[in-house]
């Protein structure tokens, strides 16, 4: 490994350990208060109300990432009950792309499963968007050189339709297949998604931008916080 790519890395963990997300915390009346993030997808107001001092409020219906049935890099099942209570950071990848945006993006998952190893709420999915050619048994090849533990880091795959399903229409993720010359090759938009354990996605990431994934290790925190509040507020 070059000095570069070293620095890189370096620069990347450092980056990650910062506690930025705390500009999100204020005081208020002795009590912490976050800004929530926001959440993506189509929303509809519900029939039923809660209660704000003492105002009716609307519920709000928000999307949610509908169910998938897959296997990961051991070969296991895997739906939406693996992850029932997790914050998830997912991103998309193949793995016969030559070294570029799906290598630095590995390096980011990385450094992100590192931070969080500790941390049971805190899961990683990547998703194949070759899954005819990334079956589970490469798969387990591939998620050795990344230190990929499945049950905390999955790779996974399955049938392609499904697997497009959910990328382009669960996630909105764009990633398609083309030809040229005879060859085919995938474009896709290199980006992380976070989504929290309601299955409703709070945030898009380019892979490749620092200040990205700097904002994605603050908005973890924030989501941990926001679901430790809820949790002791009973919801």
């Amino acid at each position: 490994m070059s000095s570069s790519q070293i620095k890189k890395i370096l620069i990347l963990v450092t980056i990650l350990a910062v506690p930025g997300f705390l500009y999100y915390l204020l005081q208020e009346k002795g009590k912490n208060r976050y800004r929530p993030l926001p959440i993506f997808g189509k929303k509809e107001v519900a029939s039923t109300f809660h209660s704000v001092k003492g105002k009716q409020i609307p519920d709000t219906i928000y999307y949610q990432v509908p169910d998938f049935k897959l296997v990961n890099q051991n070969a296991d099942s895997i739906t939406w009950k693996n992850y029932e209570g997790k914050i998830l950071v997912l991103n998309v990848f193949y793995t016969n792309e030559n070294p570029g945006k799906v290598s630095f993006a590995n390096k980011a998952m990385k450094a992100f499963e590192a931070t969080y190893n500790g941390n049971k709420t805190v899961n990683f999915v990547g998703l194949t968007i070759d899954p005819v050619r990334d079956t589970p048994e490469l798969l387990a090849k591939y998620a050795q050189t990344l230190g990929a533990l499945p049950g905390k880091w999955d790779l996974l795959t399955g049938d392609s339709t499904a697997v497009y399903r959910l990328v382009n229409q669960g996630l909105s993720i764009d990633a398609h297949q083309e030809f040229e010359s005879g060859n085919r090759k995938f474009i896709y938009s290199n980006m992380f998604v976070l989504l929290d354990p309601q299955r409703r996605i709070r945030g898009y990431y380019p892979a490749s931008s620092q200040e990205a994934l700097s904002q994605l290790n603050d908005e973890i925190k924030v989501l941990i916080t926001e679901e430790l509040r809820n949790n002791n507020d009973g919801r």
